[in-house]
């Protein structure tokens, strides 16, 4: 008995931790649906760089085909050709590819299906379902009608097969202009669905396509693509956002106009990925970079998968940001301190903790012995023993943060004041003696310590109990470096919560970004390649960017190390 209510709960447990894609999936599985099959696609249109929400669905499709020991493709939708360049291919392979989403041999383009796309057509023509309409584009918008409304039926709905094959044949030889006539599908005006009011399916364009060059000046339209290339790659579902909703009964039409046999696609729709403080839209994005807001896609205060990579983000992070999200059947927002909090939990246990000090004031230490240089060992990673240790140089003169020091500290204040002690970590107790002010500037320039030589850490002396302990690094062995600290690109949640006659970009954060000359790092980091990630002591979690030199590194600030997602969780 105790048995039985035992795999009772596990089973319970099992259930209630799969998602509702996933449930859809299993029962399908118990019928035998698609010969027990689960193939997913992502199928981006190249026209822009992925972003986080794309991410999501990237990191959704890839996991249940693995879940399922079924197939993953990645497709590109590059059916407008005025919009679409080999560059937004390139970044797209790069991200999924990065995100560890792997295709294998299943790679494929929407443009490698026009010539069936097209005999397709001419089936559901002759099959008397689609026709041949002159009409402008805002006249055939006008007719559609609204959606308490029905639409009104076009002029030409009521061709004949022929005459719309010939137009049809026509359209493909070049031989009408861009909008002249387009490609409608022949379902109702009356539907209390818009979507399925006589949809268009091509449009003329004269247009040079990145891959199939100028072969065509006919394009088909996404409803028409989509779910025929999901049949023609045998794609068991079809998971995508909300949005698509509305479009579900027309792909499921159009799917049925030409499939043989009981297979057929499905289409699952669930929550896009919306983060406070951030715009999603691929349209937004294009115009903060092309209005040069940002630094091009991969300026990490955007979200694009480039920008968190180039940031400091890992694949992890997001596959963790994503588990923690779930999978929703409804719209919500998602604190981006969530993101944050991610990424902190993943390099927590992997980055090495390194010196930098970032507004360096000069400290004296005017009882250690001039010229002697001693090497301290300190962990890289207390989270990791097996990361080792590293020894880093000390001298004389140090450099700490400026913060770090006030010539008249209040008491609680853990840090370096006159006659107070703090220890270096991974070195001495130093104690102030004096300090030297600018004539100029009024603002401290050098401080005057000792130090006590018993007090080194790892010695017998190190036991002795200060409150405040400081990172520093030394003067004679620092690295100049750059530093850009990146904050949130919007002051406000909601960007989209604006005055009127105002848009979202009026609430970009003018301090977003903030670059910092001058600052000094530990000697290690002179072999830091772009990429490598770091937490710098007390600072926050920093990623060497690709504008780095031997000469001259410069870090990114990823996150600092205050988490207010697991303050808010009571972590």
């Amino acid at each position: 008995m105790n048995d039985h209510k035992a795999n009772h709960r596990e089973q319970a447990g099992e259930q209630a931790s799969v998602n509702f894609i996933e449930a859809i999936i299993n029962e399908e599985l118990k019928e035998g649906k698609n010969d027990g099959r689960v193939h997913t696609r992502f199928p981006p249109e190249p026209n822009g760089y992925l972003h986080i929400g794309h991410a999501k669905s990237i990191l959704l499709n890839f996991g249940l085909a693995q879940k399922y020991n079924g197939k993953f493709n990645l497709r590109f939708d590059d059916t407008n050709p005025t919009k679409e360049e080999q560059e937004y291919v390139d970044s797209i392979l790069e991200d999924v590819k990065w995100l560890g989403a792997d295709w294998e041999d299943r790679l494929f383009f929407t443009s490698d299906y026009f010539d069936r796309l097209y005999e397709w057509a001419e089936k559901i023509i002759l099959d008397g379902k689609a026709y041949v309409d002159d009409q402008p584009a805002e006249v055939i918008s006008e007719q559609r009608g609204t959606p308490t409304q029905p639409g009104t039926e076009s002029p030409f709905r009521n061709r004949t097969p022929e005459e719309n094959l010939d137009l049809f044949r026509r359209m493909k030889a070049g031989e009408f202009a861009d909008g002249e006539k387009v490609l409608r599908a022949k379902i109702d005006m009356a539907s209390p669905n818009m979507h399925m009011r006589d949809p268009v399916m091509y449009r003329i364009m004269h247009a040079h396509h990145h891959r199939t060059g100028d072969k065509w000046c006919i394009y088909p339209m996404y409803d028409w693509a989509h779910g025929e290339s999901d049949y023609i790659e045998g794609i068991t579902h079809s998971i995508c956002t909300l949005e698509f909703e509305v479009h579900r009964p027309l792909y499921d039409w159009f799917v049925d106009q030409i499939r043989e046999g009981e297979y057929r696609p499905r289409q699952i729709e669930f929550a896009r990925l919306n983060l406070s403080y951030t715009v999603m839209s691929k349209r937004k994005l294009l115009e903060l970079v092309k209005e040069e807001y940002v630094n091009g896609w991969d300026d990490p205060r955007m979200p694009t998968i480039s920008g968190l990579r180039r940031r400091g983000y890992t694949p992890e992070s997001l596959k963790l940001f994503a588990e923690k999200v779930g999978v929703a059947k409804r719209d919500n927002v998602i604190d981006v301190a969530l993101l944050e909090h991610s990424i902190r939990e993943d390099l927590n246990k992997k980055a090495h903790r390194v010196m930098a000090v970032l507004e360096p004031v000069r400290v004296i230490i005017t009882n250690y012995p001039e010229g002697q240089v001693e090497e301290m060992e300190t962990e890289n990673n207390p989270e990791d023993p097996s990361a080792g240790t590293r020894k880093i140089p000390f001298s004389k003169v140090i450099y700490i943060e400026k913060n770090d020091f006030m010539t008249d500290p209040p008491r609680k204040f853990f840090r370096l004041g006159p006659g107070r002690e703090v220890r270096l970590k991974g070195a001495y107790i130093i104690k102030c003696e004096d300090y030297k002010v600018n004539d100029e500037t009024g603002e401290v320039e050098e401080i005057y310590c000792t130090y006590d030589p018993d007090s080194r850490s790892g010695m017998e002396g190190s036991k002795r109990k200060v409150k405040g302990t400081l990172h520093w690094v030394s003067a004679q062995h620092a690295l100049d470096a750059e530093v850009r600290l990146f904050d949130r690109l919007f002051m406000k949640e909601d960007p989209e919560d604006v005055e009127e006659g105002k848009d979202y970009k009026s609430n970009l954060n003018p301090d977003s970004l903030k670059v910092l000359n001058g600052c000094k790092v530990e000697p290690g980091l002179k072999n830091a390649v772009a990429g490598d990630k770091y937490q710098f002591q007390r600072l926050g979690y920093f990623c060497v960017d690709k504008d780095s030199t031997a000469e001259k590194p410069v870090f990114n600030r990823t996150v600092p190390l205050r988490d207010s997602w697991a303050k808010m969780k009571g972590r």
